[in-house]
């Protein structure tokens, strides 16, 4: 098994950035998406762009917010599952489509799924969740943070 050692301490050396998405992170699941489909979005962004240490962090979230684990081993194949709802699976379908970019297209039948299931605030919020995890993704996967041995959370 190989166990990654962090390149940089990240976290200290750009501490005001640092605290800047972390402030951002906490906004989003405190705003009207909520805790539970907030992390389940950053999870399968996470797993999209394969950043062990997220998605070992967002797991741990879901779970203590009462998750079941067989739903969250669901998340890839959410699209045959019968665990997410129709808000979240419209949110992790936006999810994919945004992160793809630019090998997806964020068409306007696309957009209006969207807006037949969440408000233009919740929309503009889940494009801000979507940003800011993608954002940790590239930075906790450039950086090889290692999933510590208990959670991070």
């Amino acid at each position: 098994m190989s166990q990654h050692t962090a390149r940089l301490p990240y976290h200290q050396l750009s501490s005001k950035a640092f605290m800047g998405l972390v402030s951002l992170s906490e906004t989003i699941k405190k705003g009207p998406l909520g805790l539970r489909l907030t992390e389940l979005v950053f999870l399968r962004v996470s797993q999209i762009n394969g950043c062990a240490y997220c998605m070992d962090m967002h797991w741990h979230v879901l779970v203590k917010d009462g998750v079941a684990p067989r739903h969250l081993n669901a998340v890839a194949g959410w699209r045959e599952a019968p665990f997410f709802s129709e808000r979240e699976r419209a949110a992790l379908r936006w999810a994919e489509i945004i992160t793809a970019t630019p090998h997806s297209d964020a068409s306007d039948a696309e957009f209006a799924q969207l807006k037949d299931v969440f408000s233009d605030a919740e929309i503009s919020d889940l494009g801000f969740a979507i940003a800011v995890i993608n954002g940790w993704n590239l930075i906790n996967a450039g950086m090889r943070a290692p999933i510590p041995e208990t959670p991070a959370v």
